[in-house]
């Protein structure tokens, strides 16, 4: 008896009835959340490994010069660097997931617009000018493709978990600033291509123009329009925000 002081019996087993529920769905959740980090690090896995064959055949093929190599290095080095001494990863209580969401529908046409335009489209442009014999068109194109293949696999490296949102932020800013001055140089040998011997055809021509072209608007607003003004903001609001929950 209780006399009316204190939780009864029957209380006191509700209570616990109550934590070992809470406890369950936590359990639940989080069992989840593991198998959909698995199942995202499969598919990033075999984008990952395909980016990288690109990058090792263009670095192999003497397409890419070695100012290029070396900038991809660099960045590897220097992104470790960063997640050590200047960004460091947030307690695993933190929410550090991706800023804008998996399901946001018109970021993913956003990225598939991008992986058409960056990297499809001048992949076969490549391949077409080996087979036309367009020297000076593959060796211009090969740059952007080498880094923005470079970009993705490096994308896919921070985003395995163990790096803090500033860094992952830092790697397409990175990169896109450096592919913007390989695309001027992109346009600079398109248009320069008149009456040049093995340039190819002139719908080749005109094709390689246009894609310097729309490769150089796209990334220029992606750099200017996106990643600076919203991209760069929210992920250092979220990662700031945690080390003051962390406090």
């Amino acid at each position: 008896m209780s006399g009316g002081v204190g939780p009864t019996g029957s209380d006191i087993k509700l209570a616990r009835q109550e934590e070992e529920q809470e406890m369950k769905q936590l359990n639940s959740s989080m069992n989840k959340t593991k198998s959909s980090n698995i199942h995202k690090s499969s598919i990033l896995n075999f984008r990952q490994l395909n980016t990288l064959a690109v990058v090792v055949v263009l670095s192999a093929s003497g397409m890419v010069g070695m100012e290029d190599v070396g900038f991809v290095l660099f960045s590897v080095l220097y992104v470790f660097f960063l997640s050590k001494i200047a960004f460091p990863s947030l307690p695993t209580s933190i929410d550090e997931s991706p800023i804008f969401g998996e399901k946001n529908r018109m970021l993913g046409i956003y990225v598939s617009v991008a992986a058409l335009i960056g990297l499809f489209l001048p992949i076969i442009y490549i391949f077409h000018g080996i087979i036309e014999g367009d020297k000076q068109g593959i060796k211009a194109a090969a740059p952007h493709v080498f880094l923005l293949a470079s970009q993705v696999f490096m994308e896919g490296l921070t985003f395995s978990g163990r790096f803090s949102i500033p860094i992952r932020v830092f790697v397409p800013v990175f990169y896109n600033t450096k592919r913007i001055f390989t695309i001027v140089d992109w346009m600079r040998d398109e248009i320069g291509k008149v009456d040049v011997e093995d340039s190819g055809s002139d719908m080749r021509l005109h094709v390689g123009r246009g894609l310097a072209v729309a490769n150089m608007a796209f990334w220029c607003f992606n750099l200017f329009g996106f990643l600076l003004p919203v991209y760069l903001p929210k992920a250092f609001k979220r990662y700031y925000g945690g080390y003051k929950v962390k406090e």
